[in-house]
């Protein structure tokens, strides 16, 4: 769809506008990172750490890496992908029952429905996913969530499958809306017809008047009240085509997003579920350690992402795919390079005689291996939930869904499920709240994203430069000025608003 460009205001106006839109977009950003930031602290105290600490001299630093960092981002694209299908489904229900002549665009209540529905979806299967990856741990130790990993893999695609079908027979049940167009249609065309033969008779009647030396005077004033009435109707035949065209076109919009987002949710994290069983079946079986380890999975990353780029029909689920690994492949040599610095310090220290024994320097190694891997995981989660939260907000406004209800909108929701997440955090736990708040962040993401792509839309460069300024201004300011965080994170949103993913 070609993009249009907001309109016509001055540039002033558009720099104060861009600018107020752009500062809540970013205001919701950063107020993010105080809450993830402590969540994460609490991740890793003493307490939960000393699971995944065990867990080092059995899977090896880079299965650690990989392992965690798998789990963590397909919790991050399960969430995501749940709330859009969860959006879409609602969507299409209100499509498919609203009135005739009503407009789908301008729907408030169509956008606000599928919007709450998205977000809840999207909360919801964070926190499930996050519970269910604290539980398994504690219980099963990282060989059992590498099992629950592999089986969720296995079984997805199978599953999507299985929800095209479900999905196509939801649609059919949208039918009876066609059989509606079809009964107004036929009695568009049988008025049309009734007043076409009322016409012709009356011009016959006319005709013998005029014939007879009759006045045509009151069969004049007769003819333009057929003729207004005959407008009427043909615009009234206009807007229910054109109301039936837009509700076509909005039903294949969401089709196709959907077809798109589950292909996206069962194949994206085949790549990197792979590298985690090879890098951890190596530190299974005793080879952990090696060096051969770090050699294979370099290859297995470079192997993947070739045979994913070169395929000639390449998806966005690929793409994110590829994404998805190399985040996996970078975390793994974090939490590698983590304990080589302690082995590294501690040969520093005994070389300046301050001794420490073998299981002091394991224990310290295990540590900082096991922080390395949570905060790398999660950081990398967090972006990737942003990434796809962006993903959808930047294409509702390229689309017309309405600047200021996407980026307001997203931001009122997500600000509510952060306050809401507060109240409900010692029911949902630690591993709940971390992956609510892993959606709460992919609901903020859609009015970053949304804020981003009005940035592109400005007729004039004060606007987009006015919009850009409030982002990164108002992450700042909520953000607490966390500079590397939010740079990292306003680019990120940046490109996946700017893509089409449906």
């Amino acid at each position: 769809m070609a993009q249009t460009k907001l309109g016509a205001r001055s540039p002033l106006m558009e720099a104060a506008v861009g600018f107020a839109l752009g500062a809540v977009g970013g205001c919701i950003l950063g107020a993010t990172e105080d809450p993830v930031e402590k969540t994460l602290l609490v991740m890793t105290g003493a307490g939960p750490l000393k699971p995944v600490m065990d867990e080092v001299r059995t899977v090896g630093a880079l299965g650690l890496g990989t392992l965690i960092g798998a789990s963590a981002l397909t919790t991050a694209m399960t969430a995501a992908v749940a709330g859009v299908i969860l959006a879409a489904a609602v969507a299409s229900v209100f499509v498919g029952t609203q009135s005739c002549g009503a407009s789908h665009k301008d729907s408030m209540t169509l956008w606000a429905s599928a919007g709450l529905a998205g977000a809840f979806g999207t909360t919801l299967s964070g926190a499930t996913l996050g519970a269910s990856i604290e539980w398994i741990v504690n219980n099963y130790s990282m060989v059992g969530l590498l099992w629950a990993l592999s089986i969720f893999t296995v079984l997805k695609p199978p599953l999507h499958f299985v929800f095209k079908l479900l999905w196509k027979q939801g649609e059919a049940c949208c039918t009876p809306r066609s059989k509606d167009w079809d009964s107004k249609r036929k009695h568009t065309e049988i008025l049309e017809l009734e007043q076409r033969q009322k016409v012709a008779l009356q011009i016959e009647q006319r005709i013998l008047t005029l014939e007879k030396g009759g006045s045509g005077t009151e069969d004049m004033t007769t003819w333009v009240t057929e003729r207004r009435q005959r407008e009427e109707m043909e615009r009234r035949k206009t807007e229910i085509e054109e109301a039936e065209m837009e509700q076509r076109t909005m039903q294949d919009w969401i089709n196709t997003a959907v077809v798109k987002y589950v292909d996206f949710l069962a194949f994206s994290g085949i790549p990197m579920t792979v590298v985690a069983i090879v890098t951890t079946g190596f530190g299974v079986f005793g080879y952990g350690g090696h060096q051969s380890v770090f050699i294979v999975l370099l290859a297995l990353v470079a192997g993947i992402t070739y045979l994913l780029l070169k395929s000639p029909d390449f998806k966005f689920w690929m793409l994110i795919g590829c994404m998805g690994m190399l985040a996996t492949f970078v975390i793994a040599m974090l939490t590698l390079h983590a304990g080589q610095v302690v082995l590294t310090t501690a040969m520093k220290m005994r070389a300046a005689g301050q001794n420490h024994s073998r299981q002091n320097i394991s224990t310290r190694m295990n540590q900082q291996s096991s922080l390395e891997a949570l905060n790398a995981a999660f950081f990398a989660a967090k972006l990737c939930e942003l990434a796809l939260g962006a993903a959808v907000g930047g294409p509702l406004v390229r689309r017309g869904a309405g600047e200021v209800k996407v980026v307001v909108g997203g931001a009122l929701v997500a600000g509510g499920l952060l306050v809401g997440l507060e109240f409900l955090a010692p029911v949902l736990g630690e591993g709940g709240k971390a992956g609510a708040l892993l959606g709460m962040v992919g609901v903020a993401g859609v009015s970053v994203g949304a804020a981003v792509a009005v940035a592109g839309r400005w007729s004039s460069w004060p606007g987009t430069l006015g919009t850009a300024a409030g982002l990164v201004i108002g992450a700042l300011v909520m953000g607490k000025w966390h500079i590397v965080n939010i740079g990292l994170q306003v680019p990120v949103a940046y490109v996946f608003a700017m893509t089409n993913p449906f």
